[in-house]
């Protein structure tokens, strides 16, 4: 696990100077706290920051191959890396170490580009080719690494594992991008391979790019897509097929093991990580060995550590707990310069510390993250299809007019059961099922961003819509069932966008490497062939996740309603952080922008502050936009 930075001259040949180098590097450094290294030559500059994880002594990036001419510079870790040593060696390769990083430098001898298709695990990685002249850039296929890219005015292409690696270089665009600021709003994140900044990408998950010396910059292309076959597997039975799910599942998670250093895990109180930490119990000598980190808190709706505790003394694994108080928040500043970019997710505080308590322990952590996305989990997939049932039963001409008014209407009554909150259903089924989707996703609902924008951010957008991404990614499984649609929609946006970056900006930032054995892209693949209602049925997710579960976890945990990994934050912003909000959002930077009206954020600080509605998500998305727009 590491960090990533280089350049290379699209001109051909000029000599990079290694100052801007070494300055984005250094930006990275904690991605890879062990050590350092560059090479620089005629129109290339690589840099690397190294976590060290295998191979301690050998594994220095960059890293060449037998002659110097093919160099390399990788984030990540290639799970499969010693069966396609052995391939690579019948073929007539020699290895100098037993690194996971020199398996990429034979790979792209022997396949070129393709030799992406043949890697299992996560990484971003660069290789330069002196005799081909070019650099070719890939990212894993799920989007668990990150990778930036940009060029200058004067014809050098950058790359870095994050945005802050590209914005040490001088030449890097600094001006913020209207649309970006328009997606932002909508979602609290930036989905790929959009950037808060014009002319910066991210390189969308399994996406690769080739940049050659004196031709035009490609547009990058994909190399994996998650497909859902038109008529699903067939098994003897749920049971089978639940049975095949936990031997694929134990056998990604001992793939992800492998490390010269000790390996822990997240726990809260959920069924995936509990299924991650009980599979890793199986898989080790000492189930003491392995430190399952956990966050609480004081108040009770939010505290899931009872339960990751009862799962930890099943299974054996030493227990830690990391308290979270709203004092925490003084490292808001922190998570500012953290994503290097407007970020919204409040659960990034607690994903920060729970880090910092597992990186005083081990290096190496696995996660149960992308089990909802794969394996339909989330409440909102319920929702949706039972809105789909609506939506097939009465035709848009008469539901948008209904509905519109309906929701129009009714009140917004954040305070009561949920059962009695039904203005946004009412407002999604209004409208067709991406934009509905949109809807019910928004942080800041369409009509609330045309309130909030100024005249001068409506000319700059020219008609853009965030739910542009959403139609974009639908477009590609518009003949998959629906549910298989949402789940696709989030694995290109929430998952990718939102969920893989808390938790890779929150580890790096303490030098601790997160795995995410769901995520194995073979695994992924499996459960794109299960039957829907397998995952989902009568309101219940991950229906033949928990059947496969029922004789390794207590049946109370697999019943229990999912809880999302969230904080208080609506008390929080109305009590120990009411003056914080006050003085950032009333009188911050966000009016001098000229591009959000003053007068909606003061109605939505009220608003929040009187109790009349639950503004929180907005306010502190607005709260972050505010910080970044100040240490911009």
């Amino acid at each position: 696990m590491c960090g990533i930075a280089g350049l290379v001259d699209r001109r051909g040949g000029r000599q990079p100077e290694p100052a801007p180098l070494l300055a984005m590097t250094t930006r990275l450094a904690h991605r890879g706290p062990d050590g350092q290294g560059h090479r620089l030559e005629p129109g290339v500059g690589l840099g690397h920051r190294r976590l060290a994880i295998i191979d301690l002594e050998g594994g220095v990036q960059p890293l060449g191959n037998e002659d110097g001419a093919v160099w390399v510079v990788f984030n990540g870790e290639i799970y499969n890396f010693q069966s396609l040593t052995a391939e690579l060696e019948a073929l007539g390769h020699r290895f100098a170490t037993r690194s996971d990083t020199e398996v990429i430098v034979h790979a792209w001898e022997s396949w070129g580009p393709d030799c992406v298709t043949r890697l299992q695990g996560m990484f971003a990685l660069a290789v330069w080719d002196r005799n081909r002249q070019s650099l070719f850039l890939a990212r894993d296929r799920l989007g668990i690494k990150p990778l930036y890219y940009t060029q200058t005015g004067d014809g050098w292409l950058l790359f870095a594992s994050e945005l802050p690696g590209l914005l040490a270089h001088p030449g890097c665009p600094r001006s913020l991008d209207p649309l970006g600021l328009e997606d932002y709003l909508a979602f609290g994140y930036l989905p790929d391979p959009r950037t808060i900044y014009q002319g910066v990408h991210k390189l969308e998950p399994g996406h690769r790019l080739l940049v050659e010396w004196g031709r035009p910059l490609p547009a990058p292309e994909p190399y994996w897509d998650w497909s859902f076959p038109a008529t699903p597997d067939s098994w003897p039975s749920m049971a089978a097929a639940a049975a095949e799910l936990m031997e694929r599942l134990s056998a990604a998670v001992t793939a992800h093991l492998v490390a010269d250093v000790p390996v822990g895990a997240f726990l809260s109180g959920g069924v995936d990580s509990a299924a991650v930490v009980a599979l890793m119990s199986r898989a080790v000598a000492d189930p003491r060995a392995i430190t399952a980190c956990t966050v609480a808190f004081r108040e009770a709706a939010f505290d899931e550590s009872p339960q990751a505790a009862q799962v930890a003394r099943r299974f054996g694994v030493t227990h830690r707990l990391e308290q979270v108080e709203a004092a925490h928040f003084d490292l808001l500043e922190t998570l500012v310069d953290l994503y290097g970019e407007p970020f919204a997710d409040s659960s990034a505080l607690p994903t920060w510390l729970v880090c910092r308590t597992a990186r005083r322990q081990v290096k190496v952590v696995l996660s149960g993250d992308g089990g909802d996305e794969i394996l339909a989990g989330y409440r909102r997939y319920a929702l949706f299809m039972a809105e789909q049932r609506v939506r097939a039963w009465l035709p848009q001409g008469v539901r948008g007019p209904l509905f519109g008014t309906l929701g129009r209407l009714y009140p917004k009554l954040d305070w009561a059961p949920r059962f009695l909150r039904a203005k946004s259903t009412f407002q999604s089924l209004a409208r067709e099922a991406v934009e509905g989707w949109a809807h019910g996703m928004a942080v800041l609902d369409e009509p609330l961003r045309r309130r909030l924008g100024t005249p001068a951010l409506e000319r700059e957008r020219q008609g853009y819509r965030a739910v542009e991404h959403l139609h974009r990614h639908q477009q590609r499984v518009a003949e998959a069932p629906p549910l298989a649609q949402l789940q696709y929609l989030d694995l290109k946006t929430f998952l990718a966008g939102r969920v893989l970056v808390k938790v890779d900006r929150a580890s790096m930032a303490h030098g601790l490497e997160v795995r995410v054995p769901l995520l194995d892209h073979r695994f992924v693949e499996w459960t794109a062939r299960l039957p829907a209602h397998w995952k989902l049925r009568g309101g219940e997710g991950k229906v033949i996740f928990k059947e496969g579960l029922a004789s390794l976890l207590p049946a109370d945990l697999l019943r229990r309603p999912k809880r999302g990994f969230s904080i208080p934050l609506a008390a929080w912003l109305r009590g120990p952080l009411r003056t914080r909000v006050e003085r950032s959002l009333l009188n911050g930077t966000l009016g001098e922008t000229g591009w959000l009206e003053p007068r909606v954020i003061r109605e939505l600080v009220e608003a929040h502050m009187s109790g009349r509605r639950d503004c929180a998500a907005a306010l502190w998305a607005l709260l972050m936009l505010e910080g970044f727009l100040r240490r911009a």
